[in-house]
């Protein structure tokens, strides 16, 4: 088993090969926080699985999610608000509607959520929202395991070059060695994109330097 795109907040830990990346998940949540936040997470992964399947208009697992940031604290909100879509088991109508309501935390999460939630590519809409956004943060979320498994070629591109414009690493981007091989037409993106900052006399980013190796090497190793 891989190790699943990390959500900000967790630490790091390997993932034995009985667990799945959610329970290592919520482990590594569970032991970060105190009693009382230990307690409302418990709850509310309960009341989310009571609830699974029955979405009307607002389910109590919604209002949990605004409550994620204040019980359990910031850095560990956007972990505990994916385990609670996954325990409602949210579907791509209860996603977009988060998304699309929530604050931009709420949003995030979702983001995070796609790749544990919906199979095929049903919330690639939510993906190119985040994408057309400024929210460096929306972006880092937007281009993890979902993305990579997902989206088109042509949409792919110009994400990678989303985080260049951005300033989000491309660290970020899930699958990013994979999806560059032998990708002549990235690497044509990325000499444009280059030549156009430094005619302007602006600083070409490392993180480009690094997607073109990765392109030029692959494709010789192919």
């Amino acid at each position: 088993m891989t190790r699943p795109h990390p959500v900000p907040g967790t630490p790091a830990a390997d993932i034995p090969l009985s667990r799945t990346p959610l329970d290592v998940l919520r482990a590594q949540v569970t032991a970060c926080l105190g009693e009382a936040a230990r307690s409302w997470l418990a709850l509310a992964l309960d009341e989310a699985a009571a609830r699974s399947g029955a979405h009307g208009p607002i389910s109590v697992w919604e209002l949990r999610l605004a409550e994620a940031g204040r019980r359990c604290g910031t850095d560990h909100a956007d972990a505990v608000r994916v385990l609670i879509l996954h325990a409602a088991h949210a579907g791509p109508d209860a996603l977009t509607r988060v998304y699309r309501q929530g604050t931009a935390a709420e949003r995030r999460a979702v983001l995070h959520a796609l790749p544990h939630l919906v199979a095929g590519p049903d919330a690639l809409p939510l993906v190119e929202d985040a994408l057309r956004t400024n929210d460096t943060s929306l972006v880092a979320a937007a281009v993890g395991p979902y993305a990579a498994r997902h989206l088109d070629a042509h949409n792919w591109r110009h994400a990678v070059l989303k985080c260049l414009f951005t300033g989000v690493p491309v660290d970020e981007v899930a699958d990013l060695r994979h999806r560059a091989r032998a990708d002549t037409e990235l690497a044509r993106m990325l000499d444009d994109y280059a030549a156009e900052r430094a005619a302007a006399g602006r600083p070409v980013p490392e993180d480009l330097y690094r997607v073109l190796a990765l392109t030029a090497t692959e494709a010789k190793e192919s």
